[in-house]
């Protein structure tokens, strides 16, 4: 029998806290759609609870943050705090938007997201690094 190909990435994308500029989520959304991920995004001004609760209900293997209100020291920890308790380990953590290089690095070192995106970082290599985390997280499950 062949082997079953798996499900395609199941991504969230969400703008939490009272950030209310959303043009690069959706077109970061409408790059991975193209790349043949599963998009679910939650619209503006969501809550970390509201965000997780949906990470469970839609069995998602991301959830990408759009942040450009700095709000990042906060939200991001937060995000991982209930993502722990909600047994959503295995789900990727990614951030994009206006953060500074060393707060990114910071939140790297201490395991708060998988990835970071910055401005310029192009659609193609955003699609293709959740693509291989996911790819490399399914693996060693």
């Amino acid at each position: 029998m062949a082997p079953t190909p798996s499900r395609p990435v199941r991504i969230l994308i969400a703008k939490v806290g009272l950030d209310g500029h959303d043009r690069g989520a959706k077109v970061v959304a409408a790059a991975l759609r193209d790349a043949g991920m599963e998009v679910i995004y939650t619209g503006l001004r969501k809550t970390p609870e509201v965000v997780v609760r949906a990470a469970q209900e839609e069995d998602v293997d991301a959830i990408g943050v759009s942040i450009l209100s700095g709000a990042h020291g906060t939200v991001l920890p937060r995000l991982r705090s209930l993502m722990d308790a909600s047994d959503l380990e295995d789900v990727l953590l990614v951030a994009g938007g206006t953060i500074p290089q060393d707060d990114a690095d910071d939140l790297l070192d201490r395991g708060v997201v998988d990835h970071v995106f910055t401005p310029g970082a192009s659609l193609a290599s955003i699609a293709a690094a959740l693509s291989d985390a996911v790819d490399a997280r399914r693996a060693s499950a």
